[in-house]
């Protein structure tokens, strides 16, 4: 197992590409792992596999199209509307059991490939509420994999305290950020870059861009 390579968990979002380079900064190697489950905007498989081709890094796809069976949602169904939860519920793009899978199966894939740490973009500070984005429960699946596959596995969450603005300043600080804004594919409705500006995912990064850009304009005036 080598204590310095790292694979992300990558969709070719915002945010799992500022963690693709908040990684390439920390590690001497890493790849990702991008998941097909039939997805609504599945150009991201695309998108994904050519952002990590610009970064040099190597990009696995699995096939996870099982959960489009198991837990139908707007994310992959067409027909369902894309809305926020009311009353306390759910958004209709959460999709049950997608981040247990998708870290369960990126563990399994770092074991192969034996990299010690894995990397994922959830957050709990601008979220939807989705319970598998919680800081507990990646230490609680960290714990799981780690007894599954008698392995000592590290799961980061760079961005879990940092809110949209936040991530867009880490992009910066990286050197990132017109890379990230211009190529990322964040729009539930498959539009690259700014997206359509309509979608819950859209308006959450538009708002976290726009203070970011304005706090970037009054650092450089004073």
């Amino acid at each position: 197992m080598d204590k310095n390579k790292a694979i992300v968990v990558f969709s070719g979002g915002q945010d799992s590409t500022t963690c693709l380079f908040w990684a390439l900064d920390k590690f001497d190697e890493v790849e990702t792992v991008t998941f097909h489950y039939n997805q609504r905007h599945a150009n991201e498989v695309d998108v994904a596999k050519a952002i990590a081709a610009k970064a040099g890094v190597k990009n696995h796809v699995l096939d996870m199209s099982l959960l489009s069976q198991l837990a139908p949602n707007a994310l992959t169904r067409n027909d369902m509307e894309i809305a926020d939860g009311k009353e306390g519920e759910l958004p209709s793009t959460f999709v049950p059991g997608r981040n247990l899978m998708f870290l369960s199966f990126a563990s399994a894939l770092a074991y192969q490939i034996g990299a010690k740490h894995i990397i994922t973009g959830v957050c709990e500070t601008d979220f939807s509420g989705y319970p598998d984005c919680r800081d507990e429960f990646v230490k609680s699946l960290n714990v799981t994999v780690n007894l599954a596959m008698d392995e000592k596995f590290v799961i980061h969450t760079p961005l879990m305290w940092l809110n949209k603005k936040e991530t867009w300043e880490l992009a910066d600080k990286l050197g990132e950020f017109n890379f990230i804004r211009k190529n990322t594919l964040t729009c539930y409705n498959g539009i690259i870059g700014d997206g359509c500006g309509e979608c819950p995912a859209c308006k959450l990064r538009r708002n976290g861009l726009e203070a970011y850009l304005a706090q970037r304009e009054r650092n450089e005036r004073e």
